[in-house]
């Protein structure tokens, strides 16, 4: 389950007088978006909730049609929400309309500067179109911001950099990172890194067996999904789909 994010947890409980010192220092910290929220109406707040949460429910559901349809209420109530925006730039991806995925991120990331989240779902844009120097260079700024002990963030961004990386030619650095992590890594990220390499050398054999490795080690379809989604966007793996389409939406 996906945390409420604190905006929403303050909406639910109106602020008064009585409030203690953490809850004050809270809403001082929050954005001007966030506390423009704060202001509106309790009904208002509450009706807003009601269609997001429809919204996030659809979408993880993959029913994006109606994902955009609840978001369309939700905005019509609060306009400014950074969360609203994100998610509607991630059913644009989804419908492979680029950009007006990145016009929609291009709007969350204003109201909300310093989100990893929206700047992870550019970088993805830029990823998925092959703009390869903008994706390596917004992931490695993303892998500054994040912590340490986020390893599943962490590897994944560290995966997708390698990857631009062999795009870019840059071998040595390839070489460098494929080796960073060994098997006793608690993430896919060696044995992917791995297949990558295999793929590069158009050893099929050799990536599968590296990707059967990863599925007898990590079970859960949950934790390789976006490891897998990763080499079919970047063109190892054949979606079942066809080939994605990476020109830019009308």
């Amino acid at each position: 389950m996906k945390r409420i994010p604190l905006f929403f947890l303050l909406a639910m409980s109106p602020l008064n007088a009585q409030d203690n010192t953490s809850s004050q220092t809270a809403v001082e910290q929050l954005l001007p978006s966030q506390k423009e929220f704060l202001n509106l109406p309790e009904d208002q707040r509450k009706e807003f909730i009601t269609h997001f949460s429809e919204a996030s429910r659809y979408f993880q559901q993959k029913r994006i049609f109606e994902t955009l349809e609840a978001l369309d209420k939700a905005e019509k109530v609060f306009v400014n929400s950074a969360e609203l925006w994100n998610l509607k730039g991630s059913c644009y991806v989804e419908m492979r309309a680029f950009d007006k995925a990145t016009a929609a991120f291009a709007k969350a990331l204003e109201l909300n500067p310093e989100n990893v989240s929206i700047q992870f779902n550019i970088a993805e844009v830029y990823f998925v179109t092959k703009q390869w120097q903008k994706a390596n260079d917004l992931f490695e700024e993303i892998l500054k911001k994040t912590d340490p002990k986020n390893t599943s963030l962490g590897r994944l961004v560290e995966f997708k950099i390698l990857l631009g990386k062999i795009k870019l030619g840059l071998e040595n650095e390839v070489q460098i990172l494929a080796e960073k992590y060994d098997y006793l890594d608690d993430s896919p990220y060696y044995y992917y890194s791995q297949a990558a390499l295999a793929y590069e050398k158009e050893d099929l054999l050799a990536a599968e067996e590296w990707l059967a490795r990863a599925n007898r080690i990590f079970r859960d379809p949950n934790i390789l999904a976006p490891w897998q989604d990763t080499l079919v966007e970047f063109g190892y793996i054949k979606s079942f789909y066809g080939e994605p389409d990476t020109s830019p939406s009308e």
